[in-house]
């Protein structure tokens, strides 16, 4: 879990550096206020970082067990952290 204190401080930090875009920014001023005002973040409690990672490694996962590279305990594994991740994997021909 990430130290709340030093996610603000970073986005400080972004707000105060002139290489950052403006939409960057904009960005960070958005999320320090969340954090200063104490919202929890939407989708689940998953900010929306978390949310998009997540769906990165389901995606990894899933490929992993199609990958005739993998081995067929490496694609077990990644079934079997699909779907205690809540995915339903499908089992395709080895």
């Amino acid at each position: 879990m990430k130290d709340i204190e030093n996610v603000a401080r970073g986005y400080k930090a972004a707000i105060k550096n002139r290489n950052v875009s403006d939409e960057g920014r904009l960005h960070a001023e958005e999320e320090l206020k969340r954090i200063q005002s104490n919202e929890t973040p939407s989708e689940g409690g998953l900010s929306d970082d978390e949310a998009r990672h997540n769906k990165n490694v389901a995606r990894g996962l899933k490929a992993a067990t199609h990958n005739p590279n993998v081995t067929d305990v490496g694609k077990q594994q990644a079934r079997n952290r699909l779907e205690s991740m809540g995915e339903h994997p499908e089992r395709p021909a080895d």
